[in-house]
């Protein structure tokens, strides 16, 4: 993989296909800039699941209230310009490694199961607008798209 491998968190993947969210501009503008410093973008098949979660969940319980056939659409913007890294046995073994050695619990294995995926596939930075949620793996870098400047290439 030349250029910086991120992967992309579904908070900000849900806002790039969303016109009307007021993130969007801002995440548009984080991903052209990072893309311009040479940046490869990555989403594994966990950023899908949660991304058609919030797609296809009724408006009443946050979600979009979309189709699975919208959302499949959408899905479809990124996927066809991003890398998948895929699923194997080493990420399922890295990821089950990491939930006992961090003492990991709840909704946090998720994430767990995307620092698994970064860490086989070489990927040393997350674009998210949860960077706290990845401070426990001191390996990953979590970019905020409100802090895109010169320091990540």
């Amino acid at each position: 993989m030349t250029g910086t491998p991120y992967l992309i968190d579904s908070n900000v993947l849900l806002r790039w296909v969303k016109p009307d969210d007021r993130d969007y501009p801002l995440v548009v503008s984080a991903i052209d800039a990072t893309l311009q410093r040479g940046a490869v973008f990555c989403y594994t098949s966990q950023n899908v699941a949660e991304f058609w979660n919030t797609c296809t969940r009724p408006l009443d319980r946050n979600g979009y209230g979309l189709s699975p056939q919208e959302a499949d659409r959408r899905a479809r913007l990124f996927e066809d310009k991003l890398r998948l890294l895929p699923d194997s046995l080493a990420v399922h073994q890295e990821w089950r490694n990491l939930l006992v050695a961090s003492n990991v619990s709840g909704v946090h294995v998720h994430d767990a199961r995307l620092v698994a995926a970064m860490r086989v596939h070489g990927v040393g930075r997350i674009l998210t607008f949860n960077e706290k949620d990845f401070a426990r793996y001191t390996d990953i870098e979590a970019v905020n798209p409100r802090t895109i400047s010169a320091k990540h290439p």
